[in-house]
C-alpha cells in the first residue's frame, strides 16, 4: 500500500467518525510467505458493515469485517491469524501458502 492510499483509507475513517459512525480499523501487521496485501495494508469499516480498503481478499476479509463490527460494538482489539501450510494450499488447489496477521482497533478519536 503506498501513502496515498493509506492517507485516503485514514481520512475515510476521520470522515466516519466525524459524521458519528463507529469505526474500526484493520491493518496487515505480519505475513509470511504468500500474502495477497503487504504489511502495513489497511481496511476501515463502520458499525454497519461498510468498508474501504484491502487487507486481503475472500473470506478472509469477510472475517476481518465481521471481527472489525464486533470491535466497534465492545471496544476491545483484536489481533487475528489466518493461515494455510504449503500442504494445504496444494491440497485445495492453490499454488502457494502463506500467513497473515491483522491488528484490528475501534477508533475512538
Amino acid at each position: 500500500m503506498d501513502a496515498t492510499e493509506s492517507s485516503d483509507i485514514l481520512a475515510t475513517a476521520a470522515e466516519w467518525r466525524a459524521a458519528g459512525r463507529g469505526v474500526a480499523l484493520a491493518t496487515v501487521v505480519t505475513t509470511w510467505g504468500s500474502s495477497p496485501r503487504p504489511v502495513g495494508s489497511q481496511l476501515v469499516v463502520d458499525e454497519s458493515g461498510r468498508f474501504a480498503g484491502s487487507v486481503s481478499g475472500g473470506c478472509i476479509e469477510g472475517a476481518v469485517i465481521r471481527e472489525a463490527v464486533d470491535a466497534i460494538a465492545t471496544g476491545r482489539p483484536r489481533l487475528l491469524d489466518f493461515g494455510v501450510t504449503n500442504e494445504q494450499a496444494w491440497e485445495v488447489g492453490l499454488a502457494c501458502g502463506g500467513k497473515v496477521q491483522v491488528y484490528v482497533e475501534r477508533i475512538d478519536a
